[in-house]
Parts: structure tokens; C-alpha cells; sequence
């Protein structure tokens, strides 16, 4: 005997009750025509009918005019349409479906969920086809590809644009406060706190005369700090990094493409236990710094760190990483350590080329900020200019091999450390030099630095006399 093993006939994912209860809502409850509205649109109604009727009921809300069977039938009507939705008597039949729910949210979140696995069913077969065809460059098909997936991902909490009234209302905003009660929270904190209260609305680096000056780092913000070797750029990262992820309980990604993750731990574990390097490695430590390593370790493994240490990334590779880690531990901060040791997508194939590459590198980075919405703080080295120059101070100009990468930063700040060159010259002190800042004030600043910890500090010049 036989089996016939009958194929089950495969379709698009829809509901269509849940649209028809949300088309009926919007036909009888002004509220539930604002909701739906705002929340969903055409093409995120699978059956072309219900696309016809939603976008009548939507272009009469825009209009600010009533929607009810009447109207709606007479604009259907008016463009010839409608028999094509099944006349008056389906319209009669929406309506009554609106009786059966009050729940137009819990519906409007079905067919988003529906519309976004047609998104993605589609998605997977242009990328199937593109695949098939044997694209020049897998790398930069790969990017391509997960940038389609996550657009659908990034839609899925559409964002239209908003009426500046909502925003300032508080329905639109951020906190969901309106914009005077948060006004007047921050008159309350500050003359609860005084000066020394939260007044800038990035997040805060730790270090606090930095964070007036830039604002603290801001949301989709390209931060770029760079310096010669030996100026301490990967700790002056890293402290920004235990910082965020450590007191304000932030998750924090870190590429980094010079050292590895151990190494990168270990200097963490310094910086936070305050023991010395030497110490840990050969294992020389008394009962009181062992205590302060075990305690590092225990509040580390509290907080969120991700650190991915792959050697040679191309920009294509690096952006489809950060989209994985925004996804999967939704990061609020991503550091690379450095620019100049990623590669560009592989459009460029002559060493004379690596200007261009570098400025294709740096306009994606900044692409990814306003993609993953978070700021990207990403080191850079500086030319050696600097090593030529009296002081050796750092400039603009010395932003090692192209120039784009100081119109694509937000920010850009550079690092010295006198004593590197002149052991005499300002000991145990660090200059950043705040070059571009396009949201504020440019300038420079002190900060303390502990080599023996890989740690830079907040400095005052009040803790020290003035030299005569």
C-alpha cells in the first residue's frame, strides 16, 4: 500500500480577523481610528481589500474628518472601489466585528507581528536569490543581508517623524513626561544637588569636567579620541568603559583589534582593583590586594561587557557584529580600539587607495551611530608629525591618513601625556584636547593618569600648589 503523503499547502502569515476587528474598530471608535492610524500601515494589512479601506479610514484621520460606514463608503465610492472591497454590506460587516473586542492594541500588535514575517520571508528570498547569482564581494553581500534584517527589526518600532506638540506634550517623548514637568524635575535636582547635579543629557564618561564640555556622550554621536602610541588610548577607553558599564549599570561593547580579550580583562581588573599589573601576572599579591581582585571580579560578572577580540575586521564584518550585539544585549555604548586596523569593504584595491578606505570606514561608522542609535567612541592614531613637532602637541591635521575622518565625528578628541616624552614635564597628568565638538564647547583639559594601574582620574588643580 501506498502513502500519500499530502503537502500542506504553505501561506503567507496574516489574520484576517484580527484586521477585520481592527478595521471595524477604526469604523465605529474615534480612539481606535487615532491607534490604528498611527500604529500601522497599508502594506501591514495582507489582504488588498482591508490595504483599500485603511487607507480611506487613514487619509479622512489626516484630514481631521469623521470615519464612519457612510463616509467611508462614499470616498470608496467617489475612486471607484467600492465593489472591490465587497460593498457597503462588508463595511456593515467590520462593524459589527468591532463589537466583539475592546482590545484594538492587542489586534494592531498581531498584524505588525504578521506584516514583519512576510517582511522577513521576503527578505530571505532576495537574499537567497542575490546569493545564487555569486555576488564579487561575500563580504559585502553579508552586510547587505543583515542590514536588510535588521531594517525589518528596526521598523518593527517604526518611528514616522513626530508633531513637535507630542514631544513637548510628553505623548511622543522619550520619558513620556511633558516637556515643563521634566523642566521642573531638573530645577528640583539641581537645587537639591547644586552644581554638582547631572546637567548634561548624554551618558557620562566619569570623568566630569569632559562630560561638561561634550555633553556627555550623546545618542548616534561618532566620538573619535586618538594619540600617539604610548599616550594611553586604550586605557583612557576602557576606563570610559568600566565607567558606563560598571556605576551606571550600562551594557558596553568592545572590539578590539590590537589586543586580545584576556589582555583587555586584565588591565580592567588593575584599573577597578587598583593593584598593579606586575603583581597579578606573577602572582605576588598580599591577603588585602587578593581581596580587592576577588571583588573586582565579583561585581564584574554583575554588569554587561562584551568583548569580541577579532583580529583584521573589515567595516562590513565590524557592522554586522554590532548589529548582533545591539540585538542580542541591546548595547548603549560601542568602543573600537582602533580605526586604522580595520579594513575597508573591498572596493578598494591599490595601496594608494587606503585614503579612500579610511574615509569609507569612517562615514559607515558614523552610519552605524544613527542605525543602532548609540554612541560609537572609536580610537584613531595620530601621524607622526607629532613626534617633529616643539611640545609635540597634537592637532586636527595629525588624524592619521584622511581627513574625512574629522568631518564624520561628532567629536574628536585628542590625547598627550607630556611625560612620555620628558619624564620631568608634568608628571602623572594627561591633556585632552577637545578639537571638534559639534553640539558644544572645543577646549582643553587635566586629567590625573597612574600607569601602574592603566588609569586615568578626575584632576583638580586645587589638590596641588602652584609651581612658583
Amino acid at each position: 500500500m501506498v502513502e500519500k503523503i499530502a503537502s500542506k499547502v504553505k501561506i503567507a502569515p496574516s489574520s484576517k480577523e484580527s484586521e477585520m476587528m481592527v478595521l471595524g474598530c477604526m469604523l465605529t471608535k474615534v480612539n481606535s481610528l487615532n491607534i490604528a492610524s498611527d500604529a500601522l500601515d497599508s502594506t501591514d494589512f495582507y489582504y488588498s481589500e482591508h490595504q483599500l479601506i485603511f487607507n480611506v479610514l487613514k487619509r479622512l484621520f489626516k484630514s481631521d474628518k469623521p470615519a464612519d460606514i457612510h463616509l467611508v463608503s462614499e470616498e470608496l465610492k467617489r475612486i471607484d472601489k467600492l465593489k472591490e472591497v465587497g460593498g457597503i454590506s462588508y463595511l456593515m460587516t467590520l462593524a459589527q466585528y468591532a463589537g466583539t473586542s475592546a482590545y484594538i492594541e492587542e489586534y494592531v500588535e498581531l498584524i505588525r507581528d504578521k506584516s514583519v514575517l512576510r517582511q522577513l520571508i521576503l527578505a530571505a528570498q532576495e537574499i537567497e536569490k542575490e546569493a545564487l547569482e555569486a555576488p564579487a564581494s561575500v563580504h559585502g553581500f553579508l552586510d547587505d543581508a543583515q542590514a536588510k534584517l535588521f531594517s525589518i527589526s528596526q521598523k518593527s518600532n517604526r518611528r514616522n517623524g513626530f508633531l513637535v506638540k507630542d514631544i513637548i506634550s510628553g505623548v511622543k517623548s522619550q520619558s513620556k513626561l511633558p516637556y515643563l514637568k521634566e523642566l521642573q524635575d531638573r530645577q528640583e535636582s539641581f537645587f537639591e544637588k547644586g552644581e554638582e547635579a547631572c546637567n548634561f543629557n548624554g551618558i557620562p564618561t566619569g570623568f566630569s569636567n569632559l562630560d561638561k564640555m561634550i555633553n556627555g556622550l550623546a545618542p548616534s554621536n561618532l566620538v573619535i579620541f586618538a594619540g600617539r602610541p604610548g599616550m594611553g588610548k586604550t586605557a583612557f577607553a576602557l576606563n570610559i568603559a568600566e565607567h558606563i558599564c560598571f556605576k551606571q549599570n550600562l551594557s558596553v561593547g568592545i572590539f578590539s583589534l590590537e589586543m586580545s580579550a584576556e589582555q583587555l580583562i586584565h588591565r580592567i581588573i588593575c584599573s577597578q582593583s587598583e593593584v598593579e599589573s606586575n603583581k597579578i601576572l606573577i602572582g605576588s599579591l598580599n591577603g588585602t590586594e587578593y581581596q580587592k581582585v576577588v571583588e573586582t571580579i565579583n561585581k564584574m560578572q554583575n554588569h554587561t561587557m562584551i568583548l569580541d577580540d577579532q583580529p583584521g575586521l573589515k567595516i562590513t564584518d565590524l557592522r554586522a557584529r554590532a548589529r548582533r550585539m545591539k540585538e542580542a544585549y541591546n548595547i548603549d555604548l560601542l568602543i573600537i580600539d582602533y580605526l586604522q586596523l580595520l579594513s575597508g569593504s573591498g572596493s578598494y584595491f591599490h595601496s594608494d587607495s587606503r585614503q579612500h578606505e579610511i574615509s569609507e570606514i569612517s562615514r559607515m561608522l558614523k552610519n552605524l551611530a544613527r542605525e543602532l542609535n548609540i554612541p560609537i567612541f572609536c580610537g584613531s592614531q595620530l601621524s607622526r608629525k607629532v613626534e617633529e613637532r616643539s611640545g609635540h602637541r597634537p592637532m586636527m591635521s595629525d588624524l592619521r591618513e584622511s581627513g574625512s575622518i574629522e568631518q564624520d565625528a561628532d567629536i574628536v578628541m585628542l590625547l598627550l601625556r607630556r611625560e612620555y616624552y620628558d619624564p620631568h614635564d608634568k608628571p602623572g597628568l594627561a591633556e585632552v584636547i577637545v578639537g571638534k565638538n559639534r553640539h558644544g564647547a572645543t577646549g582643553q583639559l587635566e586629567l590625573a593618569y597612574r600607569k601602574e594601574f592603566a588609569q586615568f582620574a578626575n584632576y583638580s588643580s586645587l589638590d596641588f600648589s602652584d609651581e612658583e
